[in-house]
């Protein structure tokens, strides 16, 4: 049916906006109404648009009516309410809490006209419904890295009008454009430093002498422009702009040869100028909203004299006359710096890391790895906080989730697990949407695909695009790809719960009848990284651990061992590997021990996991076969680009899985001697490299042979690169069994087994809110008949502590209980804990542990009662 059917006259849909509302005349209203009116007129349907609140048509002159109010001052921040007043057909009404609550309704109708094949029918069947958010921050970051690859989508206007709707449309409500952040200080000599320090690419300050070589004035100021323009269509959509200055340094240290060399920065003036220039750039962009800061070492400024100079810088922006928000990169914060922060009156908040510089499963880690703990000994020198007794704070939340804290906290997703594949799971995103706020924390920003694509002076013209084959490429629209990405991730942090539709309808416009075997395709395709993200916590650094293109960690000594050796436990062999979150996940080599000792302590073993990647690579590869049959269009770049990379995930799970079954079989004959066990990691590890190589097939062709994300072994390259060391570490490991057979090695002896028990129920509802200095009394009740003993595994919400465990009480068969002590809970920090269910058959498990959709969260958080 036509919009038009059933009427003599063309389609007509009539916008009444209240003039009397101020929260209507805000600018993320108006231009919400804007896109509504586009969606409509570009689907072919009259669009008339009045003011007054009682403005009522005649039913013959519209099919349908909007009404757009403010009204809704009883909701949170953000929300909406679509309506049908008094019931009447054809009548919708918006309404919202504020100007982004009001616009995301309207934007819900904008959605849902450009997806409909009937868009005036779609609006006559608006049913009531409302929507809040979950999650206060939902945030991207798009990062300058490259001039060569970057400054073309800096400068392009009608990107940035593009993208920035796309983000608005989705519901994300704060991007930050993050300038510095590719350069680490005293780790990364710089060559490609543009914007690398950013002040004088963007502005002449009056009282220093201060320039940048080779670009020229007028560049600069152009510059400025477009980063006004940027700041304020951020402002105009209802998204909060964050500027982040992640470097401060006018140079990257002993080494650095700029192509843009600073020139007129010494000790005396550094602080002065850069709080000069602070200031200005400000003022000069009145819709920068909040700064992004690293202030650590990396970002330049020596530790631990960076006080003094911080104080300078930060105190310029108190004295803008407007609010913005102080955002600290958390890696070293302490005290002292947020007490400068906090001296400034502005908003603060920290930003820590959610898994290392990666992405994992939505839980945060119950234990960091012991790399990450705070040193006994004082630091000295350049790294001196952040290094020693701050270290804790590289790579999680630290000890930043305090209850009634006057600071806020963002969890930050690095792009370390998947720089270029489509990631597209609502599963986890919902995961995310529910377990970003942990502690009281503010939510999420992530770092989009391709960041730092370029990096360390490794671009080229036209290099942001990954794509060889001319049928793939994106033709400048890179971001494009990713356009699901940015869909799931803004509408499930703000209602975890949403209805699958404001997904679906994207993916039916994208793929037709095969949409629905697609979302289920690359579902668990895009689980299977942050799994191993997880699982094998080789290395923290984004740069140098790169799962999606994996530099092989020999399984028995070769090549890439000396790679990972200064980010991984010692000695740096596969098997000792540690897990980042090594509460829940055993090493091979650890568990290896516990089989040969026929014990085990209730951790996840790689054997496990490689059933789970199995299973994940299972249901992407069904369901991408049911794609294909159902797909009119499989030969169109869509369907295609979505169809390799599902096929790439799959083939990485396959590949480790077999990865984690050789490591363990290898580590059960270094133990035992019975080359049987040598046997298996040999065809453990022929699985696995037959799944590379099937990575590698189905790549091959497609994507660049070179996919320069930095000028390190592990940050660029094709998947076809790493085949040779892993198919070398599979020879070693061949040779080693032929030897063994050769030898005539005895089998080692017989392993004790421990069999699997039967995965007693319990039942437990968490406390309440508790009291602080209060017992907080925890019980756990098996659901029928358990001859076994219960651990109860706590700590304050604070990855810096150790957890404490107590063997549970029992009386009869009854309930297990156990109670933490009011000396205990006398903490400025919630409780997390979780138990270890122990059978008396030897066997061990983990409650909460992780569901089969591996997107809950694996132990319970218990909060302070706030008086």
């Amino acid at each position: 049916m036509s919009a038009s059917a059933g009427h003599d006259h063309a389609a007509t849909v009539l916008v009444v906006v209240d003039p009397t509302s101020p929260v209507v005349n805000e600018s993320p209203v108006r231009w919400s109404v804007d896109q509504l009116t586009d969606a409509l007129e570009a689907a072919g349907v009259g669009v008339r648009r009045v003011s007054g609140a009682d403005a009522g048509p005649a039913p013959d002159s519209a099919d349908v009516v909007v009404r757009v109010a403010g009204g809704n001052a009883g909701g949170p921040a953000e929300s909406f309410e679509l309506s049908r007043p008094d019931g009447a057909d054809g009548q919708v009404s918006v309404s919202g809490a504020d100007a982004r609550g009001v616009a995301y309704g309207v934007l819900e109708l904008a959605d849902r006209v450009r997806y409909a094949d009937d868009p005036v029918a779609e609006l006559r069947g608006t049913k009531p419904e409302s929507g809040q958010p979950v999650t206060p921050v939902r945030s991207i970051l798009r990062t300058f890295t490259s001039d060569v690859e970057d400054k073309p989508w800096f400068d392009d206007r009608d990107f940035w009008s593009e993208y920035l709707t796309e983000l608005a449309v989705n519901r994300v409500n704060r991007f930050q454009l993050a300038f510095g952040m590719q350069y680490n200080y005293g780790h990364h000599p710089a060559t490609e430093n543009y914007f690398c320090f950013p002040y004088p690419f963007l502005l002449a300050v009056p009282g220093f002498d201060v320039s940048v070589g080779n670009v020229p004035a007028e560049e600069r100021d152009a510059n400025l422009a477009t980063l006004r323009f940027i700041s304020d269509e951020a402002k105009r959509r209802g998204i909060h702009f964050q500027l982040g200055l992640w470097n401060h340094a006018d140079d990257q240290g002993e080494g650095s040869a700029p192509r843009y060399p600073v020139s007129g920065i010494t000790p005396d003036n550094h602080a002065a100028y850069c709080a000069a220039a602070l200031n200005l750039l400000l003022r000069e962009c009145p819709s920068i909203d909040g700064l992004t800061m690293r202030v650590h070492y990396e970002g330049g400024i020596p530790e631990p004299d960076h006080e003094a100079f911080w104080q300078t810088v930060m105190g310029a922006v108190a004295t803008v006359g407007r609010p913005i928000e102080i955002d600290m990169h958390a890696k070293g914060v302490d005290e002292a710096l947020l007490d400068i922060a906090r001296g400034t009156g502005c908003r603060v908040v920290v930003s820590a890391k959610y898994w290392a510089e990666h992405q994992g499963l939505p839980y945060h880690q119950t234990t960091i790895r012991e790399r990450e703990r705070a040193t006994k000994e004082p630091g000295t020198g350049l790294m001196a906080i952040t290094a020693h007794q701050r270290r804790f704070t590289r790579y999680g939340y630290g000890d930043f989730l305090r209850e009634g804290s006057d600071v806020g906290l963002v969890f930050r997703i690095w792009p370390g697990t998947q720089k270029v594949l489509l990631w597209g799971d609502p599963v986890l995103a919902a995961g995310y949407g529910r377990l970003g706020t942990i502690g009281g924390a503010l939510g999420i920003e992530w770092c989009e695909p391709l960041s730092f694509k370029g990096r360390k002076n490794t671009g080229e013209p036209n290099g942001r695009d990954p794509y060889a084959d001319p049928a793939l490429r994106l033709d400048g629209r890179d971001w494009r790809k990713y356009r699901y990405s940015y869909r799931l991730w803004g509408r499930l942090l703000y209602d975890p719960e949403a209805d699958p539709e404001q997904w679906r309808r994207f993916l039916r416009a994208e793929f037709g009848d095969a949409a629905e075997a697609v979302e289920n395709a690359l579902a668990p395709a895009s689980r299977v990284l942050p799994l191993v993200t997880v699982v094998h916590g080789i290395g923290a650094s984004n740069n140098g651990y790169w799962p999606e293109m994996y530099l092989n960690m020999p399984i028995a000594g070769g090549p890439n061992a000396d790679h990972y050796r200064g980010d991984t436990a010692t000695p740096p062999t596969f098997g000792g590997v540690s897990s980042f979150d090594p509460s829940l996940f055993y090493r091979a080599d650890e568990f290896a021990d516990d089989v040969v000792a026929g014990r085990r302590d209730g951790r996840y073993s790689p054997v496990e996991v490689a059933d789970w990647l199995d299973r994940l690579a299972e249901e992407a590869e069904q369901n991408l076969a049911v794609a294909r049959d159902k797909s009119a269009r499989a030969d169109d770049p869509e369907f295609r680009r979505v169809a390799i990379d599902v096929a790439a995930q799959a083939g990485l799970g396959r590949f480790f899985a077999g990865r984690f079954r050789a490591g363990v079989a290898y580590a059960l004959y270094e133990r035992t001697g019975d080359a049987g066990h040598l046997g298996e990691a040999v065809a453990a590890y022929r699985r696995a490299r037959d799944a590379w190589a099937g990575v590698v097939e189905v790549t091959t062709g497609a994507y660049r042979t070179d996919l320069t994300f930095g000028d390190l072994r592990s940050e660029h390259g094709h998947w076809a690169d790493r085949l040779p060391a892993i198919e070398e570490d599979l020879a070693d490991l061949e040779r080693r069994f032929g030897q063994a057979r050769t030898a005539g090695a005895a089998a080692g002896r017989e392993l004790p087994q421990v069999p699997e028990a039967d995965r007693v129920r319990f039942e437990h509802t968490p406390p309440s809110p508790f009291v602080r200095a209060e017992d907080v009394r925890i019980e756990l009740t098996p659901s029928e008949s358990f001859d076994g003993t219960v651990v109860c595994h706590y700590r304050h919400l604070n990855q810096g502590e150790d957890f404490r465990t107590v063997e549970m009480g029992r009386e009869g068969a009854g309930a297990y209980r156990a109670s933490v002590g009011g000396d205990y809970t006398d903490s400025d920090h919630a409780l997390v804990y979780y138990f270890t269910v122990h059978h008396s058959c030897g066997d061990a498990w983990l409650l909460p542990g992780l569901d089969r959709t591996l997107a809950n969260q694996p132990y319970h958080v218990i909060r302070q009662r706030q008086e």
